[in-house]
């Protein structure tokens, strides 16, 4: 059994960890209030634009983007949202065996993959799990910015468009609250127009210039979107997966403490203990 010099060590060095910790939990839940305000301004612009491009495709079916033709898949390319930073729970892991799995049953398919990784735990995860990154973008940053994704983004686009990519597929973590966070993988492209608008309200417009021209600048601002919305929301995810894990390890901290406090406790009475009975022994032996 531990002395109660060591113990008395332990329990302060467990306590210097749960201040640091809960510390953590606090700046988390700051960063997780300004992250869904964010979070929340994006999304009435991004559904509103799916509606839009929905609408004109409905409105003008003699012409059809290339990024809503449907074509036979012989390689599909992934943009995988992770976090830059760890200690957020199972948050990354979650989402990369989820992507995987779905992964597999492409491979299964004979069919090639893709990746396009957003954020610094997928590019290590896969540096170690293998694969054909083609693009990748890290450091994104509490607050990011369009600018710091596009390169990525049009990098698919683009493989899209040359017809070395039939699918797109969006990997992210999607914030339901602060208890959950689920992962999601739903395809980006090719859009489906009749999902893009729905209800039975029929659309006209009077267009400058032709809808061609339209679609083409709409459908791209839109998936470009999407990824940004699903950066923004990763990272509300984050903060509020690190906010449970923080206060998950300050109760632990605090737990453990309580534990090593009571085993000091015994030990320093065993001590007391065997004392008197030392002295009532050479009392009695006087």
């Amino acid at each position: 059994m531990a002395n109660a010099k060591e113990l008395r060590k332990q329990i302060g060095s467990i306590k210097n960890t749960q201040k640091i910790t809960s510390a953590m939990e606090m700046v988390a839940a700051s960063k997780m209030r300004k992250a869904q305000e964010r979070m929340s301004r994006g999304r009435p612009y991004s559904d509103h634009i799916r509606e839009v491009i929905g609408h004109v495709a409905n409105a003008s079916p003699e012409y059809r983007h290339q990024f809503m033709i449907e074509r036979p898949v012989k390689r599909v390319g992934y943009i995988i949202v992770t976090t830059d930073k760890g200690l957020c729970g199972g948050l990354n892991i979650n989402l990369l065996k989820a992507t995987v799995k779905h992964i597999k049953t492409w491979v299964e398919q004979e069919v090639e993959v893709d990746l396009c990784l957003i954020g610094n735990k997928g590019a290590q995860f896969f540096r170690s799990y293998g694969g054909n990154v083609v693009a990748a973008s890290s450091h994104v940053s509490e607050n990011p910015v369009m600018t710091d994704l596009i390169g990525s983004i049009k990098v698919m686009l683009d493989a899209f468009e040359a017809g070395r990519v039939d699918k797109i597929i969006l990997a992210n973590n999607v914030f339901k609250n602060t208890m959950t966070q689920v992962p999601t993988l739903r395809q980006l492209v090719p859009l489906d127009a009749a999902k893009e608008a729905p209800g039975r309200q029929r659309w006209d417009y009077i267009y400058e210039p032709e809808a061609r021209d339209l679609l083409e600048g709409l459908i791209t601002r839109y998936i470009e979107s999407q990824v940004y919305q699903a950066v923004v929301e990763n990272v509300a995810c984050e903060q509020a997966a690190k906010m449970i894990a923080m206060k998950s390890a300050t109760d632990n901290a605090g737990d453990l403490v309580d534990e090593l406090q009571l085993i000091m406790n015994n030990a320093r009475q065993a001590a007391i203990t065997q004392e008197l009975s030392e002295i009532v022994s050479g009392a009695a032996a006087v």
